[in-house]
């Protein structure tokens, strides 16, 4: 099969489109064949080696995370899909390859793409989707009347958050810069912050829960608009002790998770709010949850650009440079 592999660590040097194996297919597994893929930043950072100590994949790989296609095939064991489903999905992290024309994914990840998305719709969806879920519900748990800022509004991860945060039934405030103000204003989000002309942490304050996706400085100031007892949930931040103990880590690494941390945790504590990190998890069960609120119309997709397979590069290089103006950029299979 054709496929997008990293061939070694570093840069775009180290990529190539090619035929590789065909994968084999589990008792659990279902065998998809790939329509689309979305490119979300952690390609790059995974390209680039940046990722090792928590996904030390070997080279070469096939690169991607996310997917919507349709079963070919299924295992033995499986019994929630048939061949013919359409499907998406965020395969789980020791199983990613998704910018190649077959996958085969574990049927526990898998959901049922909702009728009404295209397909660069679908794909545009799993890994942002789920990474709202898990911030938003099962990590800050969002009550109705709270008040979430999420920064990057108009980028992937932020065009759904802002979407799910209003369906949780909060107050929403986002940063955005001012050619996409009207969109994540469209999405729902209730206090909008230009960063080209104001500082954020200067307009906001008293927030249970911010969603950080930027890391660095956004991340440290980002503790000055909590109020006590609020939580910052990041997944651009330095990993924490905890994710290294839920990643089953040997203790060295557990220590030096720690330490890469312990200057945000130390800030946050004198603020008497708490950070953590997250890195999602795959989850067909999650996004058949969030399925049913696609389908009801509460969250839709935002796809910026679609390129061709041949064009999986290109697609990289366009996301690298910023020039995505909102959502997710798709890679479709030909």
């Amino acid at each position: 099969m054709r496929a997008f592999t990293v061939e070694r660590y570093g840069d775009q040097a180290g990529v190539r489109v090619g035929d590789v194996p065909d994968p084999e297919v589990g008792a659990e597994d279902v065998l998809v064949r790939i329509h689309a893929a979305s490119i979300n930043p952690l390609d790059r950072m995974i390209r680039d080696g940046e990722m090792k100590a928590i996904l030390p994949y070997k080279v070469p790989f096939v690169l991607g995370n996310d997917l919507a296609g349709v079963v070919v095939e299924v295992g033995a064991a499986v019994t929630r899909f048939a061949v013919g489903d359409e499907v998406f999905a965020r395969p789980d992290k020791d199983r990613i390859g998704t910018f190649a024309e077959l996958i085969a994914v574990h049927q526990d990840d898998v959901a049922i793409k909702p009728a009404m998305l295209t397909m660069e719709e679908a794909a545009s969806l799993p890994l942002v989707a789920l990474t709202s879920w898990q911030v938003l519900v099962e990590r800050a748990r969002i009550q109705p009347g709270q008040k979430v800022l999420i920064h990057a509004g108009s980028g992937g991860l932020g065009t759904i958050a802002i979407q799910l945060a209003k369906e949780l039934g909060a107050h929403v405030a986002t940063t955005t810069s001012t050619a996409n103000v009207d969109l994540v204003k469209r999405l729902g989000a209730d206090v909008v912050v230009d960063y080209k002309k104001q500082a954020f942490e200067t307009v906001l304050h008293d927030y249970d829960v911010v969603l950080d996706s930027l890391g660095g400085e956004t991340l440290k100031k980002s503790l000055d608009v909590l109020k006590p007892g609020g939580k910052v949930v990041s997944v651009a931040g330095p990993p924490d002790a905890a994710f290294a103990r839920e990643l089953g880590a040997n203790p060295i690494v557990r220590l030096v998770m720690s330490a890469l941390s312990f200057r945000i945790r130390r800030s946050a504590r004198r603020r008497d709010v708490t950070y953590s990190f997250l890195f999602m998890k795959a989850s067909g069960d999650q996004l058949r949850e969030l399925a049913h609120l696609i389908e009801a119309g509460r969250i839709r997709p935002v796809v910026d650009t679609v390129f061709p397979f041949e064009s999986a590069r290109e697609a990289l290089e366009y996301v690298e440079a910023g020039r995505a103006k909102a959502g997710k950029v798709v890679v479709k299979m030909t």
